[in-house]
């Protein structure tokens, strides 16, 4: 069960920066809303580039958010809601 409530919009730049600032562990479910202008392009340590189209969105259980860097149009945002373990 979650420990504390994530709720989170990030804005994305052109270069990679982190969904977290700080350390962050949680069970989430992030998307792309389908406002945004163009795809949002994810990467976690030395892996392949995922990307998420505009409306897209997807769960994920216990992800370290510090280690998950995103960059894609600037001003496109990607929106974290669940919760910290």
């Amino acid at each position: 069960m979650p420990n504390n409530l994530i709720l989170r919009t990030v804005e994305v730049t052109a270069d990679y920066a982190p969904l977290s600032a700080r350390p962050l562990v949680g069970t989430v479910d992030v998307s792309t809303p389908p406002t945004n202008s163009g795809p949002v392009f994810f990467k976690a340590g030395a892996t392949e580039e995922a990307w998420f189209l505009p409306g897209e969105f997807h769960g994920f259980v216990r992800v370290p958010l510090h280690e998950v860097f995103v960059k894609g149009t600037p001003g496109d945002t990607v929106t974290i809601i669940g919760g910290t373990h």
